[in-house]
């Protein structure tokens, strides 16, 4: 299914159906802000696999999810004072934080040294995603056979395994920054879009 959306004004009732396509344990392919994203709802633990399927992922490769603000972050992982103020200067927007999780999340997400990666998009779509779903967004980038895919006719071609493409446009082709806070300094896992000489 092919959910065109408006990408700064997203239409209520479009967010609000593939919204309940997550809610019922789908996938769907959605903007992040950065590249497009394969992405279900964080309780469904079949559609997370599911995404480990599509993108033909090994099981310890590593999803990140979504929250919709920095106060969501702290049920899902323990943020010290220096992690908050870094994430605070750096919220919304391309950054993803490594952080120990607590054990509201999923063992599946959990990776070995007991943390995850974690996001605050600043992309309308998918924050009126999250805010319509009330929990966080499983997700992993739109690559097929090692290529970013940003043209939303190949996406919709592409992924046709996922429950619905939420389709708003040409996205981007630089993943987000990752960002190691679990340590006494920040350590920059990944360059991507994010500048890090704020850091």
């Amino acid at each position: 299914m092919r959910i065109e959306v408006h990408p700064t004004h997203p239409q209520p009732r479009k967010v609000a159906q593939a919204v309940e396509i997550l809610r019922r344990g789908g996938v769907i392919v959605y903007p992040t802000g950065t590249v497009y994203g394969l992405g279900c709802d964080i309780h469904q633990k079949k559609a997370v696999e599911r995404i480990y399927q599509i993108r033909q992922l090994k099981k310890d490769h590593p999803l990140s999810f979504m929250c919709p603000d920095l106060s969501k972050i702290a049920h899902y992982a323990h943020v010290d004072d220096f992690a908050y103020r870094i994430m605070k200067r750096l919220v919304p927007g391309p950054y993803t934080f490594v952080l120990k999780a607590t054990r509201e999340v999923p063992k599946l997400l959990v990776r070995k040294q007991k943390t995850v990666g974690i996001r605050v998009p600043d992309d309308p779509v998918a924050l009126a995603l999250l805010h319509e779903l009330g929990s966080p967004i499983v997700s992993t980038s739109a690559i097929y056979q090692g290529e970013v895919l940003n043209d939303p006719d190949d996406l919709h071609a592409r992924f046709g395994h996922a429950d619905a493409f939420v389709d708003a446009g040409w996205g981007g082709i630089e993943p987000s920054t990752v960002i190691d806070l679990t340590g006494d300094e920040a350590v920059v896992i990944r360059q991507g879009l994010g500048p890090v000489d704020v850091l």
